[in-house]
């Protein structure tokens, strides 16, 4: 059957992402994956080597008998992607090759109460920066945004902790200023894509990445989709109610990075915290405190409700409560088997990411390699 030119395209597409995952490394291992004939298959693999997109890379038999297999890879040095991702304190920006390899990554800080003008030439100032490094064509830019998007239209809707930051028309003016495609997707969200190609999801089907970071979210990946909800709310556990005797608060205001700092120093809720965090948290920190056990109960309770709403294979802890290492997730862990309902035999599985603070650049790459399609 031929196919329309976009279904041309997404095959194209889908071959690539399959090559650079390394799930197939030759012409009869994509067939399988893609449902394809050989022969089809191997038409689409030679237009992306006579693109210079993918080549040749020796010889493999696999039996004695068969004949020997040719071996497939990208070509790195046909383009990069930019990856960027903000908070209200700081910028990242990651660049990562065609094959997916990382280049370089920058990264540069937020003035205190810095605006939309602020954060968008920050934005447009680091992709710049990249793009000296990497002496090959831009194919696509991806953004972590943080708060609420309109990801269909480009639009970053609102975020509290950015002074005016509503309805920004953000993929809108990345797209004019480099004149490449540029796709949004919510901060935690690109944070599940760096799990998948860089970290430990890339096996996984059902995982979810739960990120106490200046504010509290998560974000979910469901037999290998990301969850977006309706309205692009999934995930937005830090808007829950959380009861608390002297009044309930909403989730953030409790179990963000902040938030678990000023409980484990005994400071006020609105006290200062530290630029350095994750230093701070590990300095902090007492296994044997009542603060830790409380802070550890109410994550046990959290990730109880994860595991019975969404049965996770495994859910990754990321951002600054990583510095409390894998005592704290052990505790969370062993603390939830005491909760009920009792579930013998589905254990809550929380693992620290071993993925860093660019986890959100390197994201946000993954989604513009995600997104790529040749002639977008």
């Amino acid at each position: 059957m031929r196919r329309s030119p976009p279904d041309h395209r997404s095959l194209l597409a889908t071959t690539v992402l399959n090559l650079r995952s390394r799930r197939a490394v030759s012409r009869s291992g994509l067939a399988k994956l893609v449902n394809a004939s050989a022969s089809t298959l191997g038409l689409y693999v030679d237009q992306l080597i006579d693109m210079g997109l993918a080549r040749e890379v020796g010889m493999e038999r696999m039996s004695k008998l068969g004949r020997p297999m040719r071996l497939l890879a990208l070509n790195a040095e046909s383009g990069w992607f930019a990856g960027v991702e903000f908070t209200a304190q700081r910028v990242q920006a990651t660049a990562v090759d065609f094959a997916g390899g990382i280049v370089t990554t920058e990264k540069k800080e937020l003035p205190e109460q810095a605006d939309v003008q602020t954060v968008l030439k920050t934005v447009a100032d680091l992709i710049i920066t990249l793009h000296l490094t990497c002496n090959r064509p831009l194919m696509g830019i991806g953004i972590g945004v943080p708060g609420l998007l309109d990801r269909r239209r480009g639009v970053a809707r609102y975020f509290s902790f950015l002074k005016g930051w509503r309805d920004v028309p953000l993929a809108e003016v990345i797209t004019q200023s480099f004149r490449v495609p540029t796709v949004l997707e919510n901060n935690l969200r690109v944070i599940a894509l760096a799990e998948r190609w860089f970290g430990q999801g890339g096996d996984l089907e059902d995982f979810v990445v739960l990120g106490p970071r200046s504010g509290l979210g998560l974000s979910m990946v469901h037999r290998g989709e990301l969850m977006r909800g309706a309205h692009e709310m999934a995930g937005e556990v830090g808007m829950w109610t959380w009861p608390q005797p002297d009044g309930d608060l909403a989730m953030h205001d409790h179990l963000s990075a902040p938030a678990v700092y000023r409980r484990m120093a005994s400071l006020a809720s609105d006290a200062p915290f530290p630029a350095d965090l994750r230093e701070s948290l590990a300095r902090v920190a007492d296994p044997e405190s009542a603060a830790w056990k409380s802070v550890v109960l109410d994550f046990a309770r959290l990730t109880r409700s994860l595991q019975l709403m969404l049965d996770p294979e495994k859910i990754f802890l990321h951002g600054p409560l990583t510095s409390l290492g894998q005592r704290f997730c052990d505790d969370v862990m062993a603390c939830a088997d005491t909760l009920r309902p009792e579930l013998p035999d589905m254990k809550v599985q929380l693992v620290p990411s071993k993925l860093d603070d660019d986890a959100g650049a390197l994201g946000a790459a993954s989604l513009a390699m995600e997104a790529w399609e040749p002639g977008a």
